[in-house]
């Protein structure tokens, strides 16, 4: 599972913070294990250290994402992704991926990756990709009346003035600039409690031109603010004493050229909560309405028995 709850205690971070962007760039830039290979071919990234030391889902389903593209013609670009987290990572270790190629057909690969830290996966994917074909076409029609994110305030505005390590890392180490429609719930829950959230997004910096960095880094940015849309209805903020969220699943598809270091709307909902779960969907827009990508994930959401 991957963690979303900050700890109750953090330990300090000292030294220089290092560019986001440069830092989101490494994360995608695995090594090939100096030739090592098993029945899969292995590749082996680093982690961003996290004030809970724990791996950020985004991170490892990005560079799970990056490990299979590796193996694929570079014809054939990611059309989906199914994941499901299977334990925690530990930000302090390197994180090995092994990738089985399960099928090369006329238009589709298929590829499995596995992401390993001391000998155990922590996340199994598979991922499909297709050469390019032409079809038939049409998208849900992006919201009407959303404020430009330039109107809006970014982290930075909201939890830069607090001196505490979560609050610290949110605000200046994370790669992205995430604006919020509705108000955040970074403190507080106020306003709608409408099962729906909605953010704005970008790179902090400009991406290299590489297609499949920027599919691969909106994959690491699907993970930040998706089950906020079933913490809304129950008036829960990320600050709230003993509750407990994780990333169960992600799936994700890609329907059109992207990049993230221009402006998306990141539009999300929950159709139901349940049994210490919740289910939340999301459609990813770019600036000029064009439908990029569609993402789901349960996350498990535990809150304290009153």
């Amino acid at each position: 599972m991957a963690e979303h709850a900050p700890p109750a205690e953090a330990p300090a971070e000292g030294g220089p913070r290092k560019d986001p962007t440069a830092t989101l760039l490494d994360l995608l830039d695995l090594s090939s294990a100096e030739g090592a290979q098993t029945d899969e071919e292995i590749f082996v990234g680093t982690s961003v250290r996290q004030p809970s030391r724990r791996v950020f889902g985004g991170q490892v389903l990005a560079q799970s994402l990056v490990a299979a593209m590796r193996t694929v013609e570079p014809s054939r670009d990611v059309h989906s992704m199914h994941a499901y987290f299977l334990r925690a990572g530990d930000a302090d270790q390197p994180i090995t991926f092994g990738v089985q190629r399960l099928r090369d057909g006329r238009s589709f690969s298929a590829r499995r990756t596995h992401a390993y830290q001391n000998g155990v996966p922590i996340l199994s994917m598979i991922a499909s990709f297709q050469e390019p074909d032409d079809g038939i076409v049409h998208q849900d029609t992006m919201p009407a009346d959303v404020p430009d994110p330039e109107s809006l305030p970014s982290t930075v505005d909201l939890l830069g003035g607090f001196d505490h390590p979560v609050a610290r890392a949110w605000a200046f180490d994370r790669p992205f600039d995430i604006r919020h429609i509705d108000a955040p719930l970074y403190l507080s829950n106020e306003g709608s409690r409408e099962p729906r959230n909605a953010v704005w997004m970008r790179s902090l910096g400009p991406m290299p031109d590489d297609p499949d960095l920027h599919r691969a880094a909106l994959a690491y940015a699907s993970d930040y603010t998706l089950l906020e849309s079933i913490l809304r209805p129950h008036g829960l903020s990320w600050i709230q004493p003993g509750m407990s969220v994780a990333s169960l699943d992600h799936a994700m598809w890609w329907h059109r050229p992207v990049r993230v270091d221009d402006w998306l709307l990141y539009v999300q909902s929950s159709p139901s909560a349940s049994g210490a779960r919740g289910l939340a969907a999301g459609r990813i827009y770019n600036r000029s309405g064009d439908l990029v990508a569609s993402v789901a994930q349960e996350g498990m959401v535990r809150i304290p028995s009153a």
